[in-house]
């Protein structure tokens, strides 16, 4: 991983681009508003705290509302490594526009790297490329569908969508206000937390009655449903036909 440069930029900043470069950048907007547009797409507003990704060859253009300016701090990079980021998820060029929780850690990596600059001293490359290790580290973290614990909320969600609990327990199991994990999963999927989890949740039913021999109330037991007549008339009305009768067509009775 190298480092191409580093920069802090706060209050009424010009227009950038239309323009492509050769290499990844990260924007981060530590607070205001303005829009960005990417791969010639339409403009969208964007609001900090909030990440730009920036990537080689695509089209990008951007700029803060020019009523009120925005500050931000960005790291030029490049390397083989950045492959290695991006499928791990950690880099998302194809999801340009990435939403922050907050940004405290990840400005106090850059602050690190503009004292090195200034230094110049003679690991100042080591030391800029360590950080940007670093700073895709923290960036990961900062997203606001990241926990606190550092997991990816549709993950975490999937992972505990069978227990019987409410939407505001599994928001205090991510550690996260219930409108951010709601905020979370609506920009992700388009839908509420409770049309996700039913979602899961159905689909593991329809998975039971067909492989198993379980009775109705306990498959809906199994999926986070206690009253077992609730979940038939949950099931008949999103599946269209009652779980028997659903288990009966799919095992050719």
């Amino acid at each position: 991983m190298v480092c191409l440069g580093v920069g802090l930029q706060s209050g009424m900043l010009p227009t950038v681009g239309p323009r492509r470069l050769d290499h990844h950048v990260a924007v981060v907007v530590t607070r205001g508003r303005g829009w960005f547009s990417h791969g010639g797409r339409p403009p969208q507003a964007v609001r900090a705290p909030v990440l730009l990704w920036l990537v080689p060859g695509v089209e990008h253009h951007y700029a803060p509302d020019p009523g009120t300016g925005w500050d931000e701090c960005f790291v030029d990079f490049t390397g083989p490594g950045v492959e290695a980021y991006a499928d791990l998820g950690y880099v998302t060029p194809q999801c340009p526009v990435v939403p922050l929780r907050e940004t405290a850690e990840v400005q106090h990596i850059v602050d690190g790297i503009v004292r090195a600059a200034r230094r110049d001293g003679p690991l100042l490359h080591v030391e800029a490329a360590a950080a940007v290790h670093g700073l895709l580290v923290a960036l990961r973290y900062a997203r606001l569908e990241v926990t606190r614990q550092g997991e990816a909320v549709m993950e975490a969600l999937a992972r505990d969508a069978l227990l019987p609990i409410s939407v505001a327990e599994h928001a205090a199991r991510l550690g996260m206000p219930l409108a951010e994990l709601r905020g979370a999963v609506r920009r992700i999927t388009g839908e509420g937390v409770k049309e996700y989890l039913l979602g899961i949740r159905l689909d593991r039913a329809k998975e039971l009655l067909v492989r198993t021999d379980l009775p109705v109330a306990g498959v809906a037991r199994r999926v986070g449903y206690e009253d077992a007549s609730y979940f038939s008339r949950l099931f008949s009305r999103r599946v269209g036909v009652a779980p028997v009768r659903f288990r009966d067509q799919r095992q050719g009775r």
